[in-house]
């Protein structure tokens, strides 16, 4: 469920894949899609892990949030956090869910 040779280091921190997702899914689909991850993390993930969504197949993830922060300098602590990833254009976004 997670991926230690994801090179979080290639992806550029951007703000638009939020906007992008709910542009192509709608909504509400969008907000399942970052529900579903954050169960992920709910029943599988550790107090070191936070959910990766992609968010060209909507594939869900676990990212050791050490690994975010070495890698990309986020610091992805807190709850309700969620990792947008596009492979697609080498992005991520860090969403902060309500």
């Amino acid at each position: 469920m997670t991926d230690p040779n994801l090179d979080l280091a290639r992806f550029t921190p951007v703000n638009h894949l939020w906007p992008e997702l709910v542009e192509r899914l709608g909504l509400e689909r969008s907000r399942r899609a970052v529900q579903q991850a954050l169960d992920l993390q709910a029943m599988h993930g550790t107090t070191s892990t936070m959910p990766l969504l992609l968010v060209e197949t909507c594939g869900l993830a676990l990212v050791q949030t050490e690994q975010l922060r070495r890698q990309t300098g986020l610091v992805g602590a807190g709850e309700h956090l969620v990792l947008l990833l596009s492979q697609r254009t080498a992005c991520l976004q860090l969403l902060q869910s309500s």
